[in-house]
């Protein structure tokens, strides 16, 4: 169970982060959430279709990294295969949480990349590092990120653009594989929708996201190419 609690300098003076890319430190996971600021960096390397969120009452973006639980194919011996590694895997074990009206940043204890080695959280003499400093800066992006994500997810709603797909792909090897129980966008509805509802999902900022989305959908072809490479491998 995630343990949180507010990082300070005095408890947390001697804290470490592994920040190595391995399955042993909680990245051998299928997706990641993402957020529409994201999109135009993300859509270049991973697919990004859409979820129910846990709660099921709204949809996340999210980027696909394999086609089952626990299945991460951007993941090798020498670490993440890839120039972009998504913010919400970045910001481990860190959280935001508030104090009153104040973001503060919390750190998962419990987290396998907290120890005693690996990037320094603070300065000898209690300062911040240059590590912290990335984590704060990523942990602010995330949040005015998700705070967008509400109005994003609505409008997609409301214009019926969400539409389940279900995803066969038969391996080199002829085994077949199924990626079933997510959403993308829909191509045809998106196509017909008039200039003046165009115009309103360009001017909230949506249009672009709406397409990068749409864009990512090409690296499906570089993630069977990976599937097949890890099968051929045994992995």
């Amino acid at each position: 169970m995630p343990n949180p609690v507010l990082l300070n300098n005095v408890q947390h003076k001697d804290l470490h982060i592994a920040t190595e890319r391995r399955a042993a430190l909680g990245d051998n996971v299928m997706f990641a959430t993402t957020f529409p600021a994201e999109f135009r960096t993300l859509q270049a390397y991973y697919p990004i279709v859409f979820r129910k969120s846990d709660d099921g009452t709204s949809f996340e973006p999210v980027a696909l990294f394999g086609f089952q639980q626990g299945e991460n194919l951007f993941l090798g011996e020498d670490g993440w295969d890839a120039p972009e590694v998504p913010l919400m895997i970045e910001r481990q074990p860190f959280l935001i949480g508030r104090q009153g009206e104040e973001l503060m940043v919390h750190v998962d204890l419990d987290h396998p990349r907290v120890g005693r080695t690996g990037e320094a959280v603070f300065l000898p003499h209690g300062g911040v590092t240059e590590y912290l400093e990335r984590i704060n800066s990523v942990l602010l992006t995330i949040h005015q990120g998700m705070q967008s994500l509400p109005a994003f997810v609505e409008a997609l709603l409301r214009h019926e653009l969400l539409e389940g797909f279900t995803f066969d792909i038969e391996l080199d090897d002829g085994s077949q594989n199924r990626l079933a129980g997510f959403y993308t966008i829909h191509e045809e509805r998106l196509a017909a929708l008039d200039g003046a509802a165009l115009a309103r999902l360009h001017q909230a900022g949506h249009l672009q996201a709406v397409y990068m989305a749409i864009a990512s959908l090409s690296q499906f072809r570089a993630l069977i190419g990976r599937k097949n490479r890890a099968h051929a491998a045994g992995r």
